[in-house]
């Protein structure tokens, strides 16, 4: 059976295969956030926030979408595909799962881990009268105790560190860790909660103050299904190709500073053959030198032993 293969008629079309194309440093991870048919105002609100969180990598279908991603996967699926998003959100609500959010992502274009969550004790960000961060910040993660407990609890808190990790850069600036999201887990709830960060300069102290205030969103959500992925595909899902991977050179390291260091194997020197400088006052004199050469001489010749008769 042949399958026939449209190539691009145009240069517009030909980078957007090329963008699609298998790649060693992957783009950025776009979140693809999707309304249900039935989603209730705080799951609108819910998820506008999460939008918030997430831009500019991110995608909101507000219309009306009707699917069950726990029951079938492929129309969602067909959407990640769509818009090449590998993380997603769905929003609905009904009599037996009310304030419901579907949460998960993909491994080639197929569904890897998906949870159900149910919101309680919603807050909205606007309902915090506090400065918001700027769009595109990176967020600092902090997960309390209890979440390697178990096998779910375990593979979400890995999915909250995929969701909200953004893109991947190699410095910093001190000034720009201006937001803080926590996850608790109390009493098989997960309480989430996010912060603004400000640093605070004190009076004859290099470090500065730290304080938090509480900007939104406010919520704790609760387990109800989940659908994780066998350990054989997680593993396969978080392989890295050769290419990328760091060749240890022996006897070179690096520290903390990223300075390289190396260490060099050497043979025990004989210090006797060290050359110095000459100097004349250490050059031995003529007279000198011929003494020294008799003495050696005379403690080289063998010693007679007289013996009596």
């Amino acid at each position: 059976m042949e399958f026939k293969v449209n190539k691009p008629k145009t240069f517009a079309g030909k980078r957007f295969l090329q963008n699609r194309e298998a790649k060693l440093i992957e783009n950025d991870k776009k979140t693809l956030f999707i309304r249900g048919v039935n989603a209730s105002n705080v799951v609108l609100t819910a998820i506008k926030n999460f939008v918030t969180l997430k831009k500019p990598n991110c995608v909101f279908y507000n219309r009306k979408n009707e699917m069950k991603p726990m029951e079938d996967a492929s129309k969602l699926e067909f959407f990640c595909q769509k818009n090449d998003a590998s993380l997603f959100m769905f929003g609905s609500h009904n009599k037996k799962r009310p304030n419901n959010l579907v949460v998960g992502r993909l491994f080639d274009s197929h569904i890897l881990d998906m949870f159900e969550l149910g919101i309680e004790d919603f807050k909205a960000m606007s309902d915090f009268k506090t400065a918001k961060f700027p769009s595109g910040n990176k967020p600092m993660l902090l997960f309390t105790e209890g979440f390697d407990e178990k096998p779910e609890y375990k593979r979400i808190k890995n999915f909250f560190i995929d969701f909200f990790r953004g893109p991947v850069i190699d410095h910093i600036n001190l000034q720009g860790l201006e937001h803080v999201i926590t996850f608790a887990l109390v009493n098989d709830k997960i309480l989430f909660r996010a912060y603004r960060c400000q640093l605070k300069k004190i009076e004859d102290s290099p470090s500065p103050s730290v304080e938090l205030t509480e900007m939104g969103p406010h919520m704790n959500l609760t387990m109800r299904r989940v659908q994780i992925a066998p350990d054989d595909v997680f593993k396969k899902s978080c392989k890295k190709p050769l290419q990328l991977k760091h060749t240890k050179v022996k006897n070179i390291s690096k520290d903390t500073f990223g300075s390289t260091h190396g260490r060099i194997h050497m043979e025990r020197q004989n210090y006797e053959k060290l050359q110095t400088r000459k100097m004349k006052g250490i050059k031995k004199r003529k007279y000198e030198a011929e003494n020294a050469n008799l003495v050696e001489i005379s403690s080289k010749r063998p010693k007679l032993e007289l013996t009596e008769e």
